[in-house]
């Protein structure tokens, strides 16, 4: 999958998910979109689905410092390549 391809994704996930459209790209989620920490468990849900693999405890702990989309999109790229 190309980054244009994870970014598209990521933005329909929260589309379809949280109803938050059109999120810039570098919107702090929390701050500008109030996606709390049951939004990012769902969230990392969803990255599991696109990954066909479960993240580990620590995969998931590092996703707790992710603040915007281009954060999400380089973090699901990450760990594409951890299973490639």
């Amino acid at each position: 999958m190309t980054r244009d391809e994870i970014c598209s994704r990521i933005l329909a996930i929260f589309s379809e998910k949280f109803e938050i459209d059109n999120p810039g790209l570098d919107d702090d989620l929390r701050e500008e979109h109030e996606f709390d920490s049951i939004d990012a468990i769902e969230l990392l849900r969803e990255i599991e689905v696109m990954l066909d693999s479960q993240l580990t405890q620590e995969e998931k702990k590092s996703a707790m410092t992710i603040r915007t989309i281009n954060d999400i999109v380089a973090y699901v790229i990450d760990m594409a390549a951890v299973r490639a």
